[in-house]
């Protein structure tokens, strides 16, 4: 009887910190700007009329600025036609995404 060596263990790919958010979008306002907090949703006030999706993609620029990821880590997870939207934050944890947005 013999032992065959075992083989090497494969690294783990680094897991990225990511987070869920809830917002209550109100398109059409007077300029881009941050509400504040109605409970665990963020309340977002975007200049962009809610018209094939203008509102959604100045919604995910806008948070992408403020909370200083690049745009690609901010993604519509559920709500395009809707008020009430989830999105996804690559990159920040939900602590850090409340800390940036105070």
């Amino acid at each position: 009887m013999f032992c065959l060596p075992r083989a090497p263990a494969r690294p783990q790919p680094a897991r990225v910190a990511s987070c869920t958010l809830n917002l209550k979008t109100i398109p059409n306002a007077p300029r881009n700007e941050i509400a504040g907090w109605l409970g665990d949703a963020l309340k977002v006030k975007v200049h962009a009329p809610a018209v094939e999706g203008r509102a959604n993609e100045v919604l995910l620029e806008f948070l992408a600025g403020q909370l200083a990821v690049h745009h690609r880590d901010v993604t519509l997870v559920r709500g395009d036609k809707s008020r009430h939207k989830v999105i996804r934050i690559d990159g920040l944890t939900l602590t850090e995404v409340k800390a940036r947005l105070g």
